[in-house]
């Protein structure tokens, strides 16, 4: 077991030696879209690659899911085959939102022999997202564009 500032130091290591191993500025939270945004997560479990929609306004929500929902098998088929909807995801705080994701299992942010097996999923996984979106962005972006 690490204690609270070992766990962070590593942490930190985590992401500044994937910073240095794939030295690039990600999507992340400049869609362009209030509240939908892509996001890298990892814990001593499993790594992810997300796009959480969480407007304040659960119409938004719905209608950003509708879209991308529309699009799902395009998004299978030509980019991310093992993406996952969730139209209903509860967060941690009890907040709902939707989300699409993958998952890459079996390694552990405190392992350092499964970082690179993590960087690597994390940059084919995003980049692969990221495409998807640019390609699609103006249709997604564009709430009065109904589903």
């Amino acid at each position: 077991m690490f204690s609270k500032a070992e766990a962070q130091q590593i942490k930190k290591e985590f992401w500044t030696t994937f910073a240095d191993t794939y030295p690039r500025k990600w999507l992340l939270y400049d869609t362009k879209i209030k509240d939908v945004s892509f996001k890298f997560y990892v814990d001593n479990k499993k790594a992810m690659v997300m796009l959480d929609i969480e407007p304040k306004e659960d119409y938004k929500r719905r209608i950003y899911f509708e879209k991308m929902e529309s699009l799902k098998n395009i998004l299978l088929e030509e980019h991310v085959p093992d993406a996952v909807f969730e139209k209903e995801h509860y967060l941690e705080s009890g907040k709902e939102i939707s989300r699409i994701y993958v998952t890459l299992t079996g390694i552990s942010l405190y392992n350092k022999a499964t970082w690179d097996a993590v960087f690597d999923f994390f940059a084919e996984k995003m980049t692969a997202f990221e495409m998807f979106f640019y390609e699609y962005e103006d249709y997604i972006r564009d709430l009065d564009i109904n589903t």
